[in-house]
């Protein structure tokens, strides 16, 4: 079934006529280097991005047809501490993938004291979509240690931004040193994850965040017809 699942989505992809779009996904990537994230965490972030960018499984899935994917990421902390860290780049080669993991690997964070403004970083995102290239399907992957603590939240960005086509999902960094964080996983699903077949990956620490974006890039690269066999806003983890 999985097979020909992958097959449909495939021939739908090549049946496109020529130049209707860009690419097949714009993929934006947002990483949380709010004040609760400290040195430490925020290497294992990056280098943890990187390598799963060139994990074998996830190369495939961005050569899987030959309409490429548009990647940008940003760094998210406080009301108006957005970074991005690579803007919208079309990932056409094996060779413009690892240029573009080198780059997120030496990247430097722009700031370490602000606290998390999530429905800040949820517009930043969706502005930033309005930049981006005409594909087929736009997905926001926001992941984060904790819950809005600055500014609006989630439910505020969904009606204040147009979202219409673009689908939230969420990495849950599950690493909470303090009470009032235990109930992340419930909030992630709950008030961040948007649009049909969102979903949510889990991380176990920060030590955990390579393996997890793996599995979390793998799902969202693969063709759009697998996720309609999976219901909305599901909940993965190890």
């Amino acid at each position: 079934m999985r097979t020909l699942c992958c097959l449909a989505a495939l021939l739908c992809l090549a049946a496109l006529p020529a130049r209707a779009v860009d690419c097949r996904l714009a993929l934006a990537l947002a990483m949380d280097v709010s004040s609760s994230v400290n040195a430490t965490e925020d290497a294992l972030q990056r280098r943890g991005l990187a390598r799963a960018l060139l994990s074998p499984d996830v190369e495939r899935a961005f050569f899987i047809s030959p309409q490429p994917v548009a990647l940008a990421v940003y760094e998210w902390s406080g009301r108006y501490n957005q970074e991005i860290l690579l803007d919208w780049t079309l990932i056409e080669t094996p060779a413009t993938l690892y240029d573009v993991a080198a780059i997120l690997a030496a990247s430097k964070r722009s700031t370490t004291k602000f606290p998390t403004a999530l429905g800040y970083a949820l517009g930043y995102g969706a502005t930033l979509f309005q930049s981006a290239p005409r594909c087929l399907y736009n997905t926001l992957d926001v992941s984060g240690d904790g819950k809005n603590n600055e500014g609006f939240g989630p439910e505020e960005a969904y009606n204040a931004f147009d979202f219409r086509d673009i689908v939230v999902n969420g990495l849950a960094i599950n690493a909470a040193e303090f009470e009032a964080e235990t109930d992340l996983l419930p909030y992630y699903q709950n008030e961040v994850l948007h649009g049909p077949g969102a979903f949510l990956e889990v991380a176990n620490g920060f030590e955990d965040f390579e393996r997890a974006m793996q599995r979390k890039l793998e799902r969202e690269l693969s063709p759009p017809t697998l996720g309609a066999l999976i219901s909305p806003k599901d909940t993965r983890t190890r």
